[in-house]
């Protein structure tokens, strides 16, 4: 672990539980530029961490801290969640600059890393989040490229095994609708029109369902959103 101290952060709101890990993609040329604006004070942003390719990771703020990374963002009833949440940069161009896959270093550094951040604050798997997730109408981070599942089989976060899609005329919107605000996600209302929906459909296809980030309420997405539910409602 290597140090360089990020200004930009402040402290965490008194009686706020530090309960989601949020991983982000730099999203810019190299991880030298990234690190230098996370702690340029004139940005006003910031990770506690990050994780370059060859698998060295940075600290810039101390977790009992509040960093500056999630900006506008919900998750599960909550809003503006950098006070009760820790985030980690994933060094990678992103969709702007070259977006590629994320080298095995660099993913089994993120394990490593989440793993103990999980050791030491009450995180539940459904709270290890994308920052699209939580920010579904402006970022795409980390991405269709990243291994969810990889990392949930190693004790980091979330991944059921998904069956077969049931078949299916026609998939009931209001009970996608439903299922995914159930499980977390900032779901618009229907007058915030159909664009709206579809940002929010892709970025859950970026996290749940890769091969297809079309922003389509399909079969396959609806099928996987009711799992999903059914899964935390299990305990899972």
């Amino acid at each position: 672990m290597r140090e360089r101290a990020s200004p930009n952060h402040d402290a965490r709101p008194a009686g706020e539980p530090l309960d989601i890990l949020v991983l982000h993609y730099t999203g810019m040329q190299t991880g030298q530029a990234a690190i230098d604006r996370l702690c340029d004070p004139e940005a006003r942003v910031s990770s506690h961490y990050v994780v370059e390719e060859d698998g060295t990771l940075w600290r810039l703020v101390p977790e009992a801290q509040r960093a500056w990374h999630a900006g506008i963002s919900h998750w599960r009833g909550h809003e503006t969640l950098n006070g009760r949440s820790i985030g980690i940069e994933i060094v990678n161009p992103g969709h702007e600059w070259g977006y590629r896959p994320f080298p095995s270093a660099q993913m089994a550094a993120v394990r490593d890393l989440c793993r103990g951040i999980l050791s030491r604050h009450p995180i539940p798997p459904r709270n290890v989040v994308a920052h699209s997730d939580i920010a579904p109408d402006r970022k795409d981070d980390p991405g269709e490229l990243f291994d969810w599942p990889w990392l949930a089989g190693q004790g980091v976060g979330l991944w059921p095994d998904f069956p077969s899609v049931p078949p299916a005329d026609r998939v009931d919107l209001a009970q996608l609708r439903a299922d995914l605000a159930g499980f977390g996600y900032p779901v618009p209302p229907v007058a915030a029109g159909e664009a709206a929906f579809a940002a929010l459909l892709r970025a859950f296809q970026r996290h749940w369902r890769p091969e297809a980030v079309t922003g389509a309420a399909d079969a396959e997405t609806a099928w996987r959103a009711a799992v999903l539910v059914r899964t935390v409602q299990s305990g899972g």
